[in-house]
């Protein structure tokens, strides 16, 4: 038996589209070590990242709050470094597991405050911090500097590849915190554009997806630069990129096993929005979005249907779940299986029931994204997709999809059904 506050690894790839792995339909390579998660495990098929860009959908992920409450809905940054803060009093997913007596670390791209701000991951509940604090910054993977805590850690010269350094300190944090129940937020900056790699991992996937067309950035040589790089290869570094994601899973699954505690430990492995289309990027070549209309940057089903695996050895059944959930509903899942207490102030409701037992749950009657920046709204209501487009104006385009008869959205069906119209507006 284990104790009732199992181990949490919270794993959320950047950009990391809904077809980008194996066990969801992606053909040109494979990702075996997160395919045993899902074989092991439950692997949803209608699971939402909180938004369709980087900041709003990891601030649904903290404070399991939809963009329409979250405090932060678009990517804005703060000079000199990182964004928008997360206000102080904002519920945390951090501070809720610290104040239950978990050890918490967070490994990778923060985005949710400016160092020594409201929203400062170490002032959002996290013990440990270890990466980029800013997600502009974070588009390096040759670094300057990453941040030790409060510190930063200065690199000379363009030798340290961030997912490898930051890899071997979210080991290091389970190694350290074995003896006590621990929560490891892993927010991977891979396989975010620029698509970078070094060649020992390139090489095998060089001559595999010929012809290339070779991706050029004029200022290549500035290091720690925000623009991306030049790469000759996109379409082999994008690849080689998910087989290092796969790899660093493999690593924890493993790590978990040696230290016998893999049976106590719940891996959750998802992604922050759909597949980017920058620095080269061809998500059209490996059918990223999985067949789902759209991209990263839309409400459309491929901007916002992600990947989400649950693995808990000897407490899961292996089994796929069509349930439709989202980001907000983490939070409140994690906090009841660990026996802390979960905050009013939230949109989400916890699927542990589903997880543990398979029992039906009561889902959402609706799911809610906004982003200001692009100017639309959508909702999800049983199969209904409703999307509202505002272009500058104050009669809104809406566009209505039945997503059981119509999953990649090619219909719209609002003229047909009024009231479902007027029910979701």
């Amino acid at each position: 038996t284990h104790n009732n506050r199992p181990n949490i690894i919270l794993i959320v790839a950047d950009d990391l589209g809904y077809g980008d792995l194996s066990c969801y339909g992606q053909k040109l390579f494979e990702t075996p070590n997160i395919d045993l998660l899902a074989k092991r495990g439950i692997r949803f098929t209608h699971f939402y990242a909180g938004a369709s860009i980087c900041a709003p959908s990891r601030s649904t992920l903290i404070t399991a709050q939809h963009t329409g409450h979250t405090p932060i809905r678009g990517n804005k940054k703060v000079e000199p470094e990182g964004q928008f803060p997360l206000p102080g009093d904002s519920p945390s997913l951090a501070k809720l597991l610290k104040e239950g007596g978990y050890i918490t670390g967070v490994f990778g791209k923060w985005g949710l405050g400016f160092p020594g701000s409201s929203g400062d991951p170490l002032h959002q509940g996290f013990d440990f911090f270890y990466g980029y604090n800013c997600q502009t910054l974070a588009h390096s993977y040759y670094p300057q500097y990453l941040w030790n805590n409060k510190e930063k850690q200065y690199f000379p010269e363009e030798d340290i590849y961030s997912p490898a350094i930051i890899h071997e300190k979210a080991l290091d944090f389970i190694k350290s915190h074995k003896d006590t129940s621990f929560f490891l937020y892993y927010p991977t900056t891979i396989p975010h554009a620029e698509l970078l790699i070094p060649d020992k991992y390139l090489d095998q996937f060089k001559d595999q997806y010929l012809p290339e067309k070779a991706y050029k950035n004029e200022s290549d040589t500035l290091f720690g630069s925000q623009k991306y790089k030049s790469q000759k290869y996109p379409r082999a570094a994008y690849a080689a990129m998910i087989h290092l994601l796969d790899t660093q899973v493999g690593d924890i699954i493993k790590m978990l096993n040696q230290l016998k505690i893999d049976s106590n430990s719940i891996i959750i492995f998802t992604s922050d929005n759909g597949p980017h289309k920058e620095g080269g990027s061809d998500p059209v070549f490996f059918n990223s979005n999985g067949n789902l209309r759209g991209y990263k940057r839309d409400l459309y089903e491929g901007g916002i249907r992600v990947p989400f695996i649950t693995s808990w050895p000897g407490t899961i059944r292996r089994r796929v779940s069509n349930n439709a959930l989202a980001f907000w509903d983490i939070m409140p899942t994690v906090c009841d299986i660990a026996n802390v207490n979960i905050p009013k102030v939230i949109d989400g409701i916890s699927f542990k029931d589903e997880l543990i037992n398979g029992d039906s749950i009561k889902t959402h009657e609706f799911l809610y994204w906004e982003d200001p920046s692009e100017e639309i709204q959508a909702v999800r209501m049983a199969d209904w997709k409703g999307l509202q487009f505002w272009n500058g104006t104050d009669s809104p385009l809406f566009e209505l999809y039945n997503l059981k008869t119509d999953p990649n959205e090619q219909h719209n069906v609002a003229d047909k059904n009024p009231d479902k119209v007027l029910k979701i507006k």
